[in-house]
This record gives C-alpha cells, sequence and structure tokens, in this order.
C-alpha cells in the first residue's frame, strides 16, 4: 500500500516540476543576475521540495511555496557572494589597483539596475512586474506582509526609474523579462 502512495506522490511531484521547473529557474536567474546557476538553484529547490512533498503537497499554495524557497535559496547565494567578495578583497587589499570612478559606457540594462536593489525589493519588483503576481501571492511567496510587498515594491520601482532613468519602468521590466532572459540553459 505504501507503494501506491508513493509513485502517487512520485506522478505528482513529476508533474509538478514539469509544470514549475522553467518558471522557478527563471525566478532563480532573474533574483541572482546568474544565468549559469538559475538551473541549479531551481533543481536544489525542487529537491528540498521533494524530501517535503507530503507538506508540499498539502499546501494551500504549493507554487508559491516552492517560489519562497527559490527566493531563500537566491538569497542565500548572495549572501554567499558578498562574503567571497569581502574576503577576496581582503586578500588583495595590499593591491592598488582599483579604478576609482570607472568610466562606464552605454545605459544601464534592466537586469543591471535590478542586481543593484537589495534582495527583498528586487524579488517584490521581479515578482510583481515580471511573474504578474499579485501583492497576496507576492506577500505569500517571500514570506511577508502584503504592506512590506506594497512598500518594497514602490521603492524599488521609484529606484529602478532613478537608476534607468526612464519613464515607464514597469513595461520595460515585463519587456526585459519577456525577451528570453529567462536564465535557462538548453530550453
Amino acid at each position: 500500500m505504501g507503494t501506491v502512495v508513493d509513485d502517487a506522490a512520485s506522478v505528482e511531484f513529476h508533474a509538478f516540476f514539469e509544470r514549475h521547473y522553467a518558471e522557478l529557474s527563471r525566478l532563480a536567474h532573474l533574483l541572482t543576475g546568474e544565468a549559469d546557476a538559475a538551473d541549479d538553484l531551481a533543481a536544489d529547490a525542487l529537491l528540498a521540495l521533494w524530501h517535503r512533498w507530503d507538506r508540499v503537497r498539502a499546501a494551500d499554495h504549493p507554487v508559491a511555496y516552492a517560489r519562497g524557497v527559490v527566493a531563500n535559496l537566491a538569497r542565500t547565494r548572495i549572501r554567499s557572494a558578498v562574503r567571497e567578495r569581502r574576503r577576496i578583497a581582503l586578500f588583495w587589499s595590499h593591491r592598488e589597483e582599483r579604478t576609482e570612478n570607472p568610466d562606464v559606457a552605454g545605459v544601464v540594462d534592466v537586469q543591471e539596475a535590478l542586481r543593484r536593489l537589495p534582495f527583498r525589493k528586487r524579488a517584490c519588483v521581479v515578482l510583481r512586474h515580471a511573474f504578474d503576481l499579485s501583492e497576496k501571492d507576492t506577500a505569500l511567496t517571500l514570506g511577508v506582509s502584503v504592506g512590506t510587498v506594497k512598500s518594497q515594491t514602490s521603492k524599488g520601482m521609484a529606484e529602478l526609474q532613478r537608476l534607468l532613468g526612464l519613464q515607464g519602468v514597469p513595461q520595460k521590466v515585463r519587456a526585459a523579462m519577456a525577451r528570453g532572459e529567462s536564465g535557462g540553459r538548453n530550453r
């Protein structure tokens, strides 16, 4: 009898995987800005979901739970990268090869601007404008209140507008995300 439940759970998880893997990979890419890591983060999130599948499948919003796992893994990856950069900077601090006020040519694209936002603002902007999630679904995904989503999205969009110097930033974010910048390999 346990085999039937296990087989049913396996089939259900496989269907969930097929439906949501690409979306979770895209979310990971947009949150981290790392196309190469997006598939790995999505796979890690789905592995974690599989280990807790009995609880995930019973949840009211399994996809929101999955997005939350991806967001937490992305946050951990970003924090690790920041710590690593600090260690490298300390190690190489005796070298004076830094460039003050580098002349950066061109226009900052949406992904570069997104990377400059603090994680929570970036996550709110990406989920609300690139994934068209409601404030409630975004709050559920990130494990924060709807008020926090409203505040962080508003502040994030204002910061993007300041960084990009553009009107219509929400449309620019949606357009940039829709142009195939999904972060996955071999799709």
